[in-house]
Parts: C-alpha cells; sequence; structure tokens
C-alpha cells in the first residue's frame, strides 16, 4: 500500500517551510522572509511513530493575486490540494484570522479532504491561547497551536494527522523505481520537458531565470513502467549568485544528483555547450552517476549533414572526461525524440546495475596484459593478480596488484577501455580501486 500524501497549505510567509523542515529534519525547503520563495511544491519523506507518509510543501495562496507567479503557486497548491490524503492548513496567531485565511477555507471545505487547521507562531500558549480561538471562525475543526520554529505542539498535531489515514496504510515497500535528476543552466529547459513528458504543466515554466527554486519530485508512467524525475534549480556561475537563495539551489542540485540513479544533462542547443556546463554535469561524474546529455532546442538550428558530428565533437571536447556519457538531442517544444529519451534512460541503468562475473573479467585482464605490458619502474614491473567486480551504481572492481604505485592511471583507463569493449557500460562511469597483495599472498 502507497504512504499518505500530507499536503502544507497556506497562505505565503505563515511558516509552511519551517514546518515542512522541522518534520523532514533537514533543511529541505528553502525559508526566507519574502513572499513568493516556496516557488514550487516539495516532497519528502516522514515518519512519526509507526506511520510513515510523504509530505508536500505547496507555493504560497494568494487568492485575488493577478500575478503571473502567485497565480501559478495557487494552481501548485490547487494539485497539491488535489493530490493529498490529508491537508495541513497553516495559519498564524500574530497576522491573526485575515480575509485571505477564509478564502483558503473555502477551497479547502469544497476539496472534501481531511483538514487539520494548524495555528503557527504560539511560542507561548498562555499568552496566544486566546488568540487562537479566533480560528474557530474558520468552521474547518479544530485549531491546533504549534511553533514551528521552536517545535512545539508538533505531537499533537501530527496525532491529528494521522488520525485521517486509511487502516493500515503500513510502511511502503523499498522504492525501486528509477530516479532521474534533470539539471543544467537557467532557461535550457529541464522544466519544459517535464512538462512535455508529463502533459500538464506541474512544474512552473516562466522566463525568469531561477525561477525553479527546488528540487521536485514528479512521477511519469511510461508503457506501464513509472520513473521519477527530480526537476533541479538551474545553477549558475558563483560571480552571478547575488543572494542566498542561489546558493540553496546549488547544493540542491548536488543532493538532487545524490538522490538519481540517472542524470539528464540540459544543454541549449542555440548556445553550446559551455564550461559551466562542464562543471554541472561534473558533479554527477563525481558521484558515479549514470548520464545522458540532453541537447534541448534542437528544432532551432539550422542543419545540415555535418551538424550531429560537429556538435558532437564540441560536447565531446568540452566533457573530455565522461567519454562514456549518450547524448540526445530533443525538442521540448515539438516533443521531438523525448519519448526515445526512457529507451536510453533504461538503458543507462541496466549498464549501471551490470555484473561480470569474475572469471570473465579476469579472462579480459588476461588478454589486455598480453596485448599490452604493465609498466615498471627501476627494474620492477607492475604484476596484476585478479579482478573482481564489487558493487554496481555505478559498476566498482577491486584490482589486486603487487604495487600499486606502479599501477599508472593510464594503464588503470587501458584496462577500462578494454572492459567497455567487451561489455559496454554505455552511459554509465566505472570506478577502480586498486589493492596491493605480496607475492605469497597470492
Amino acid at each position: 500500500m502507497s504512504k499518505p500524501v500530507v499536503a502544507i497549505v497556506g497562505r505565503p510567509n505563515v511558516g509552511k517551510s519551517t514546518l515542512f523542515n522541522a518534520l523532514a529534519g533537514e533543511m529541505i525547503s528553502i525559508v526566507k522572509d519574502t513572499p513568493g520563495v516556496t516557488r514550487d511544491r516539495i516532497y519528502a519523506d516522514v515518519t512519526w511513530l509507526d506511520k510513515e507518509f510523504t509530505m508536500i510543501d505547496t507555493g504560497g495562496i494568494e487568492p485575488d493575486s493577478k500575478d503571473v507567479i502567485l497565480s501559478q503557486m495557487r494552481e501548485q497548491a490547487q494539485i497539491a490540494i488535489d493530490t493529498a490524503d490529508v491537508i495541513i492548513f497553516i495559519t498564524d496567531v500574530r497576522q491573526g484570522l485575515v480575509d485571505a485565511d477564509s478564502k483558503v477555507a473555502d477551497m479547502l471545505r469544497r476539496s472534501g479532504k481531511p483538514v487539520v487547521l494548524v495555528v503557527n507562531k504560539v511560542d507561548n500558549f498562555d499568552k496566544f491561547m486566546p488568540d487562537v480561538y479566533e480560528f474557530y471562525n474558520l468552521g474547518i475543526g479544530d485549531p491546533v497551536p504549534i511553533s514551528a520554529s521552536s517545535r512545539l505542539g508538533l505531537g499533537d498535531m501530527l496525532e491529528a494527522v494521522v488520525s485521517h489515514f486509511p487502516d493500515g496504510s503500513a510502511a511502503e515497500e523499498e522504492d525501486d523505481r528509477p530516479r532521474i535528476a534533470i539539471v543544467g543552466k537557467p532557461n535550457v529547459g529541464k522544466s519544459s520537458i517535464i512538462n512535455r513528458l508529463l502533459g500538464e504543466n506541474r512544474v512552473i515554466v516562466s522566463d525568469i531565470a531561477g525561477t525553479t527554486r527546488d528540487a521536485i519530485d514528479t512521477a511519469i508512467v511510461h508503457n506501464g513502467k513509472e520513473y521519477v524525475f527530480i526537476d533541479t534549480a538551474g545553477l549558475r556561475r558563483k560571480s552571478r549568485i547575488k543572494e542566498e537563495l542561489e546558493r540553496y539551489s546549488i547544493i540542491r542540485t548536488v543532493t538532487a544528483v545524490e538522490r538519481a540513479d540517472v542524470v539528464l544533462m540540459v544543454i541549449d542547443a542555440t548556445e553550446g555547450v559551455t564550461e559551466q556546463d562542464a562543471k554541472i554535469a561534473g558533479i554527477a561524474h563525481e558521484r558515479g552517476k549514470g548520464v545522458i546529455i540532453v541537447v534541448n532546442k534542437w528544432d532551432a538550428i539550422e542543419k545540415n549533414d555535418r551538424t550531429m558530428r560537429e556538435y558532437e565533437k564540441d560536447i565531446r571536447h568540452v566533457l573530455s572526461y565522461m567519454p562514456y556519457a549518450e547524448i540526445m538531442y530533443v525538442s521540448a517544444l515539438t516533443g521531438q525524440r523525448l519519448n526515445k529519451l526512457y529507451d536510453m534512460i533504461d538503458m543507462v541503468i541496466e549498464n549501471q546495475t551490470l555484473r561480470v562475473a569474475t572469471g570473465v573479467l579476469n579472462e579480459i585482464m588476461t588478454e589486455a596484459v598480453a596485448m599490452q605490458q604493465p609498466p615498471s619502474d627501476k627494474g620492477k614491473r607492475l604484476k596484476l593478480y585478479y579482478i573482481t567486480q564489487v558493487s554496481v551504481k555505478p559498476p566498482t572492481f577491486v584490482i589486486f596488484v603487487n604495487d600499486k604505485e606502479l599501477m599508472h592511471f593510464s594503464y588503470t583507463r587501458y584496462l577500462e577501455n578494454k572492459i567497455r569493449e567487451a561489455f559496454g557500460f554505455r552511459g554509465t562511469s566505472l570506478k577502480f580501486f586498486i589493492r596491493e597483495r605480496k607475492e605469497k599472498d597470492k
């Protein structure tokens, strides 16, 4: 049985993100005292006592706003309402009951979903309780006083939340859905790609660079198989980071990559591959992820019979440290080749989890050594005794040698190329560890 979904809903600056972080136990959502900072919903898995649930932090709701971002945030909150099993409606005791709260309460009442009304910023129960009673006027149940920043009253609130869970919502089996992080500079079309794959405007798309401030998980089913796409904030050069929000975004890109099996590195075809792209792709390479370089806006390029070959040569030159990465040319605008992305993702994951029998690996190594003698230094020659694969994601190998100082990087690369010739391993890096064994241990 899947985990219940709990959505946190409310006006800007009532403490949704603070509550979200207090429950998730880490700085997942951006907290800053500016309305409209939490631009998109964010998910976290929460365990309380023996209950597990998925929590959504929505953008703030401004019912009467005509502003493009705020109106889209309202749409996001509506999507969260549509997907939630229980809704936490958070209000602010210091601002008191305001007209917008009543409008939000009307939206929630119409949803027909169980609602837990929470009054935040109650740092002193004796002092603020008379003000809490005012919120009974919303007519959606008993208000639960809490202080998200001081973590007061959270137990009572969670008790109220889990009371609405269906019986037997047991812990979910381990999530083995493929996780795909979409990374790249701002405005290369990351959100547009997800929206095109999804067929609805789940992710805010705007020409304002950095609109997607947080990493968001979106589940998409294709041919009966479910994939989880993690859309990340666009990275920018350090010199252009003027606010700490962007720093959060960079950290979040790293953590999104950590959580992913495969990374889609999106490049703008009209700009070409840049040094900044190389830095972003490097995050995925260092962490041993599967990598697909997605060249977006390919429809906007004038082409001849050499265009793709020259473009690939350029990419391979700038991203020379990751020759294994697959390359796809797509258009989020027209949908060109996007459906082929799933086949490529499946293939890369298969290669990320491929295991090679030890006997076969040693045959390849023996043949490679016969073709090219290992290096020697001051009369002492490198001897390779044995190779074995110890893990996957990425495929990781241990080579036992007589003296690891003699094992030059170039010879490790030579062996890697021989293994790739035999098994492909397209789209994934390979890791090698060199271990010493004395002659008598062999």
